[in-house]
């Protein structure tokens, strides 16, 4: 199945004066975009262009991600819903925000599109150990994106946001995956 997005990266063009950069692709954009030359970008936008060459080069299986426009540090990502879920051919938006002292730091994760999982709120945050204390400067989005997949296979309902589905999925798995296709179909499709 071929993601909504799929950016990429359009070349190392040359670059005048600061010794080329590489182009882009941001989500819904209908060109490739010059990202500054790495001379003149942080080092934590230097990771992130590099994570971003890395991910287009060999994407995780059924996920994309990419600058949003032309804003480095905010992208929009699409999860597949994986099959044999409750999620099975859904299409999952989220909103990725990097902090200014990534990777030091771990990027925001939101979803944006409705799921009905006790690990994400009704707001879309995400409850997952890699985003907040098991936070490694050695993971990267790919590894994210990867952890955040599993989670629709392999939900804890040991650790929710949402208790009450939680509870549903641990006392009446049956019916918790009746209600979360239910949600898939009305907002993920």
């Amino acid at each position: 199945m071929s993601l909504p997005y799929s950016g990429g990266v359009g070349g190392s063009g040359g670059g005048s004066g600061g010794g080329g950069g590489g182009g882009g692709v941001g989500v819904g954009g209908s060109g490739v975009r010059p990202w500054p030359s790495t001379a003149s970008v942080s080092s934590s936008g230097k990771r992130i262009q590099k994570e971003m060459m890395e991910l287009n080069a060999d994407p995780p299986s059924d996920c994309s991600a990419g600058p949003k426009g032309d804003n480095l540090y905010h992208w929009v990502s699409t999860i597949i819903g994986p099959p044999g879920s409750p999620y099975e051919g859904g299409i999952f938006f989220l909103d990725i925000t990097f902090p200014c002292d990534y990777p030091f730091k771990p990027p925001k994760v939101v979803f944006k599109t409705g799921i009905y999982h006790c690990n994400v709120d009704s707001s879309g945050n995400v409850s997952l150990d890699i985003l907040k204390d098991g936070w490694s400067p050695a993971l990267t989005i790919s590894k994210v994106l990867l952890a955040i997949k599993s989670m629709f296979t392999n939900p804890d309902p040991y650790n929710p946001l949402m208790s009450n589905i939680a509870c549903l999925y641990v006392t009446d798995r049956a019916k918790h995956d009746q209600i979360a296709a239910e949600f898939t179909m009305r907002f993920a499709r």
